[in-house]
C-alpha cells in the first residue's frame, strides 16, 4: 500500500503550493476579538461587522498558487485558472517582486503569493520548461526527477568486516588532505 503511494507520487512529479502563511488566521482571530465589543454592544445592528473576519478568513483560505509538472493552478476568493507551462510565454516581476505569468496573448495573469525569491522552486518543479535567472540551480537539478534517478546509480559504501573500524579518509574536514 504504502509503495504504490510512493510511485503514484513519483509519477506526479514535484509539486510546490504557495500560500499566504498559516498566521494570517491569528490575525483574523485578533480581529474578531476586537470587532466583537461593538458588534455586540449596546447600538444594535452592527453584527454586520463579522463580515469582515469572514472576509479575510475567505481570502487567505482560498488564494494559493499550486505549481505542478503540468503547470500552474492559480486559485483566488472568486476562481481558478489552470495555465499549462506550454501556454507560458515567461514570466514578469513587477516592482514590488510580485510575479506574473505572460501568456502566448501577452496577456498577464497575476500569480497570488509568489514573489521572486520563488523563482528558484518554479524552475525546479517545471522542470527546466522556467528557466531559472538567479542561477542557483542547474540544468542537471532541472531534469525530471526520474531522469535524476536512472541517470545516478545508487551510490554503494565499501563493504566492511563485522565489528570494523571505519576506514580513515585521511584529513580533517577543516583542511584538505595533501
Amino acid at each position: 500500500m504504502a509503495e504504490k503511494e510512493q510511485d503514484q507520487r513519483a509519477d506526479e512529479g514535484r509539486k510546490a503550493v504557495f500560500k499566504i502563511p498559516s498566521t494570517a488566521y491569528m490575525a483574523i482571530a485578533l480581529l474578531t476579538v476586537c470587532v466583537t465589543p461593538i458588534a455586540l454592544g449596546e447600538i444594535n445592528g452592527l453584527q454586520w461587522l463579522y463580515i469582515f473576519p469572514i472576509a479575510l478568513f475567505v481570502f487567505v483560505v482560498r488564494t494559493r498558487t499550486t505549481a505542478t509538472r503540468e503547470g500552474l493552478a492559480v486559485r483566488t476568493v472568486f476562481g481558478k485558472r489552470d495555465l499549462p507551462w506550454s501556454a507560458l510565454k515567461g514570466l514578469a516581476i513587477t516592482g514590488k517582486a510580485r510575479v506574473r505569468a505572460v501568456l502566448g496573448d501577452d496577456t498577464q495573469v497575476t500569480l497570488p503569493t509568489v514573489r521572486t525569491r520563488h523563482l528558484p522552486v518554479l524552475a525546479l518543479v517545471s522542470e527546466g520548461k522556467i528557466k531559472d535567472p538567479s542561477g542557483v540551480l542547474s540544468d542537471e537539478e532541472l531534469k525530471p526527477a526520474a531522469e535524476n534517478a536512472a541517470a545516478k546509480p545508487a551510490e554503494k559504501a565499501p563493504e566492511q568486516a563485522p565489528g570494523a573500524a571505519p576506514a580513515e579518509t585521511g584529513g580533517s574536514a577543516a583542511e584538505p588532505s595533501e
